[in-house]
């Protein structure tokens, strides 16, 4: 019993990094970045949620309202630093260096604002779901039962819309896509968009099943990494497969080595795969 409920655990677990994995693997291979500050606007998605829930809104539409809000201060951060990065032809180091430090800008603005204490959603008391005797948290359920459903958004965007196979043509070759007439700052555009309600959604979504606190997107950088490099480095699909995958392995992995170790877990998987396989799984 105790196996079924980590394993249910990491799924739910799982299902958050999923979604912020998808968010960073396409700034990894439309934008050819690795933003290190993923996981703050994950944590900014989080707070804006609590601070709107605790205005009296129900936690639904707290996280509609916070993750609009991510949307625009990732926007601004695309105009203020990546737009002029990208025009000056800046070196991947250069862009690492300068999301290291938007990432402790981000964090430090956090415990600024908000304080370092942990906080909760004002959320009613919900009975655990009994499944053949395992007693399921509630919330932990509809975090798997939300992201199922973004996954399948996120397949119909980028299957059959426009937009979306104009994504898949930059990730592929950017200069063979400007040259076809694709308009590609405006899919960087959509890009940044959709990477910020992903990582949004995931943060309000993290926030139902643990404390809001200004460390929890740090924390989770290094499974978005694995899951992304487990996965293959632009494939969204791959990052969910990661991301559930880096999710269940931390979670199993705690009544062996106890709930320090989780961290540990996601960096020998993901050095195991840069290893044995660089490109991923699901890489080509």
């Amino acid at each position: 019993m105790d196996t079924i409920q980590s394993l249910f655990n990491g799924v739910a677990v799982g299902s958050i990094i999923a979604l912020a994995a998808v968010g960073l693997t396409l700034t990894m291979g439309i934008l050819r970045l690795s933003n290190f500050a993923h996981g703050d606007f994950l944590t900014i998605g989080a707070y804006l949620t609590w601070v709107i829930n605790h205005e009296g809104l129900n936690i639904w539409l707290s996280i509609i309202v916070a993750t609009v809000g991510t949307v625009i201060l990732m926007l601004i951060c695309e105009q203020l630093l990546w737009k002029p990065m990208r025009d000056k032809r800046a070196s991947s180091t250069t862009l690492i260096i300068i999301s290291i430090g938007l990432a402790l800008f981000l964090r430090n603005g956090v415990l600024f604002i908000w304080g370092g204490s942990n906080q909760n959603y004002d959320l009613p008391l919900m009975e655990a779901i009994d499944l053949g005797g395992v007693k399921i948290a509630y919330y932990r359920v509809i975090v798997v039962a939300l992201t199922i459903g973004a996954i399948v958004g996120l397949h119909l965007v980028l299957q059959n819309t426009k937009i979306g196979k104009a994504m898949r043509a930059v990730a592929d070759n950017i200069d063979l896509a400007r040259v076809s007439g694709i308009n590609v700052e405006q899919v960087i555009l959509f890009t940044w968009i959709m990477t910020a309600v992903l990582t949004a959604f995931g943060g309000g979504l993290f926030g139902l099943i643990t404390a809001v606190r200004p460390n929890m997107g740090w924390f989770l950088i290094l499974p978005m990494f694995a899951a992304v490099i487990l996965g293959g480095i632009g494939n969204p699909y791959g990052a969910i497969a990661g991301g559930l995958i880096i999710g269940i392995a931390q979670e199993l992995s705690v009544p062996i080595f106890g709930s320090e170790y989780k961290l540990g877990v996601a960096l020998i998987i993901m050095i195991g795969i840069l290893l044995i396989r660089p490109q991923g799984i699901f890489g080509k």
